[in-house]
């Protein structure tokens, strides 16, 4: 039985953790945490969210004493936290012996040039830095297994690379055209004008400019147009990508490609023919949908995630077990 604290447990990805940790027969919640001067302290969870009654953990405050009793009682953390308070937290448990499980930014390029320039912030913890794995779950599973500091990946990061790395051996230099829509939970709980259910109209953002460009180019190993949007809907991601592939590519070479997930109880692929979000909203699952032009040489694919689940919670919970051998 592995213990898990979860740090950031009042916001919308860590109320969801939460409860996938709490359905798992082997793995069991150390502490829901919150930082000290959160208005949620010693609320149940389930008074934030009550589709959640099965879990019967109050919010505490992230004090001295109870850093001391995660070191002291949990195998664990998972933070759900803003990308500068999970920077100092990680390295803290990390160096602690704990396994780390961040959902944050903060660890998820390896070269610390990045971080001025997409997150505002120096890299001050350079030492854990090098220990940090990517945690895309279908293709990093070993190095996930193998060390204690696992970045989960983004949201439309995980849409585009599950649907794109398949393509590798075939892209050209031509750079693949990712224009994705997410639901307005991946905006987070805190209330803000522009992300209010009844001021959001579909409307792109962050172009030529987002910070999920490049931790998809640097995943990809190759440059990569970006453009996200808001949808006037709570949950969900739909990536559609165009890509220009190789002279001489064959249909039958896509699906052999594809067939990498064909195993996976997670990733669904389907040839000519499309998902939408609703067959994801609330599941774990990508699903892939791709059309190629063998004549122009076009290929367009379609990813489908909730980007509360495999965007954030079930993919970090896939990491966990993953790292503990449980999956």
């Amino acid at each position: 039985m592995k213990n898990i604290a979860i740090i950031g447990a009042s916001g919308y990805t860590g109320a969801q953790i939460t409860a996938l940790i709490q359905a798992e027969a082997e793995l069991t919640i150390q502490g829901l945490y919150v930082s000290e001067n959160s208005l949620d302290k010693g609320k149940p969870l389930s008074d934030l969210y009550p589709v959640y009654q099965q879990v019967k953990h109050s919010l505490q405050p992230l004090t001295a004493e109870a850093k001391a009793a995660i070191v002291n009682e949990a195998d664990a953390v998972v933070l759900a936290l803003e990308h500068v308070i999970s920077l100092e937290l990680a390295a803290y448990f990390y160096e602690q012996g704990l396994a780390v499980f961040d959902l944050s930014g903060a660890y998820r390029f390896s070269d610390p040039a990045q971080y001025p320039k997409w997150y505002g912030f120096e890299h001050n913890q350079l030492a854990t830095l090098e220990k940090a794995i990517y945690g895309l779950a279908e293709w990093n599973a070993e190095a996930i297994a193998n060390t204690r500091m696992i970045a989960v990946p983004g949201c439309y990061p995980t849409a585009s690379l599950t649907a794109l790395k398949p393509l590798k051996p075939f892209l050209t230099d031509a750079y693949p055209v990712i224009n994705a829509v997410s639901g307005v939970t991946g905006a987070g709980r805190k209330a803000q004008l522009h992300t209010s259910f009844c001021e959001v109209s579909l409307t792109p953002y962050g172009v030529l400019g987002h910070r999920h460009q490049p931790e998809i180019a640097t995943q990809l190993g190759q440059e990569v147009i970006f453009t996200p949007h808001l949808g006037n809907f709570k949950r969900g991601i739909l990536a559609t990508i165009t890509v220009q592939l190789k002279p001489g590519t064959t249909t039958e070479q896509i699906s052999e490609a594809y067939a990498v997930y064909d195993n996976s109880d997670i990733v669904k692929v389907m040839h000519n023919r499309f998902p939408k979000v609703d067959d994801v909203v609330l599941t774990p699952n990508c699903i892939l949908g791709w059309k190629y032009d063998e004549q122009s040489g076009y290929l367009v694919v379609s990813s489908a995630i909730d980007n509360l689940m495999k965007g954030a919670a079930s993919q970090a919970l896939q990491c966990i077990k993953i790292h503990y051998q449980l999956a």
